[in-house]
C-alpha cells in the first residue's frame, strides 16, 4: 500500500516508503504575506516602471559613455573644467540639452530602483511610506535644482 494519493500528496497517518520518495511533491514556498498593491497601483504600474528601466538605462549607457569620452579625450581631461569651460558648453542648446537629459534620466532611473529596493525590504507598511516620501522629496529637490541650475546659468556672472 502507497503512502501517496493520486494527487502527490502524503495521505493522513501514513509513513513514507523509500520506494515513494520520488513520487513526492514538493510545493512552491509560501510568501510570507501577500501585501495589496502599493497605492491603488496596479500590475499597469509595474510594467511600465519595468520597461522604464531598462529603455532610460540604454539611453543612460550611451549618454554617459558620450560626455565620458567627450571630457576625457577629446576636450582635454578634467583639469581643463571651470567656470568657463562650462560657459562655452552651455552656450549650444546642445550640450544643455545633453546634461538635462543625463540629469532627469539618471535621477528618475535610480529613484524608480530605490522605490523596488524599498518595497522589496521595508516590512512595515510606516517605514514603506516614509522611506519613499523621503526618496520622492530629495528626487524632487535634485531635479528642481539641477534643472534650474541648467536653464538659469549665466556666464556673465564670473566677472
Amino acid at each position: 500500500m502507497t503512502a501517496i494519493d493520486e494527487t502527490g500528496n502524503l495521505k493522513a497517518g501514513s509513513t513514507v516508503q523509500p520506494d515513494d520518495r520520488d513520487r513526492m511533491v514538493i510545493e512552491s514556498p509560501r510568501t510570507r504575506r501577500k501585501r495589496p498593491s502599493q497605492s491603488g497601483r496596479g500590475t499597469n504600474f509595474e510594467m511600465y516602471a519595468w520597461i522604464f528601466m531598462r529603455m532610460s538605462g540604454l539611453l543612460l549607457v550611451f549618454l554617459v559613455l558620450g560626455h565620458l569620452f567627450i571630457m576625457l579625450l577629446l576636450d582635454g581631461g578634467v583639469q581643463r573644467v571651470n567656470f568657463g569651460f562650462v560657459a562655452g558648453r552651455w552656450a549650444s542648446p546642445f550640450w544643455r540639452t545633453w546634461d538635462l537629459m543625463q540629469l532627469w534620466l539618471a535621477q528618475l532611473h535610480g529613484t524608480n530602483g530605490l522605490r523596488v529596493i524599498i518595497n522589496d525590504y521595508a516590512e512595515r507598511d510606516g517605514t514603506r511610506f516614509w522611506l519613499k516620501m523621503l526618496l520622492y522629496t530629495a528626487s524632487f529637490l535634485v531635479l528642481v535644482l539641477g534643472t534650474l541650475v541648467i536653464f538659469t546659468f549665466d556666464p556673465d556672472l564670473a566677472g
